[in-house]
């Protein structure tokens, strides 16, 4: 992460098709061409992991099976506990025979279809769940050196609380984080970065219109204006956070994606 940290570089978050599509073939084709538009920008895809709890097609099955190139720094996995032990060893194992080091490690969002860790799978005792912190170090134990580990800093969560649950995270090998959206500014995030000066940060920047549904992402009450224009958050955020990059989520493909190369000019 730090070769790719203080680029011009963003980091573009997409979908990959959910396993119950009835159109499996155009959600393909539309996931190959996202992708591939991002690897041509030089930006990051960001492929999400049962985003939501809904059961997805993986990000390395999506590389694999459409033979799309996975250039270097330019690929993140996100991945969570909901998973069996075999397949997170087939999505580890994917990672490191594509080349692919960024993974985004979070506890995530599950579901009564989606299997999930144990403590036993990732030899973690006296723990009741496993979380992201327990996944993050059987990680880092069983692929010493493969990967960049990412994780999650929740500027909407009780401060001290994040700051601690950080702690632990850097403890036990991760060596970036990626922020939830940030509308214009943040004092947690002006926290973060004052006392944590040599750990890359990327701020998320919310690219719909619609903050309510942000408020239901984050699961906090975030003050709405009677306007919010996505464009103008992100050059704001390049101001008030020149030293971080940026992950968009919610991208626009049709409307947004072009716009991005003159947000910084």
């Amino acid at each position: 992460m730090n070769q790719h940290h203080l680029t011009s570089a963003y980091h573009v978050e997409i979908l990959p098709p959910k396993q119950e599509t009835e159109k499996l073939y155009e959600d393909l084709d539309r996931f190959a061409q996202k992708y591939k538009r991002v690897m041509e920008s030089g930006y990051c895809a960001c492929i999400t992991d049962n985003a939501m709890g809904n059961l997805a097609f993986q990000g390395t099955e999506m590389i694999e099976e459409l033979h799309l190139p996975a250039l270097e720094n330019q690929v993140m996995i996100h991945l969570n506990t909901f998973h069996t032990k075999d397949d997170l060893h087939r999505i580890l194992d994917a990672c490191r025979n594509s080349g692919i080091r960024q993974l985004l490690v979070i506890t995530g969002d599950g579901s009564d279809r989606l299997p999930r860790l144990t403590p036993s799978d990732v030899g973690a005792d006296g723990v009741e769940a496993v979380t992201s912190v327990e996944l993050l170090r059987y990680i880092d134990r069983a692929y010493p050196g493969d990967f960049d580990l990412g994780v999650a800093f929740n500027p909407y969560e009780p401060e001290d609380h994040e700051f601690a649950k950080l702690d632990r995270k850097i403890a036990a090998g991760a060596s970036f984080a990626i922020t939830q959206p940030v509308i214009e500014r943040h004092p947690v995030v002006d926290r973060l970065l004052a006392e944590y000066p040599d750990f890359p940060v990327v701020v998320e920047a919310w690219m719909s219109k619609k903050l309510s549904l942000l408020s239901e992402a984050v699961g906090y009450e975030i003050p709405q204006d009677a306007a919010y224009d996505p464009i103008e958050n992100l050059k704001t955020l390049h101001r008030n956070y020149p030293r971080c990059e940026v992950y968009l989520s919610i991208l626009g493909f049709k409307t947004q994606y072009d716009l991005l190369q003159h947000v910084r000019n």
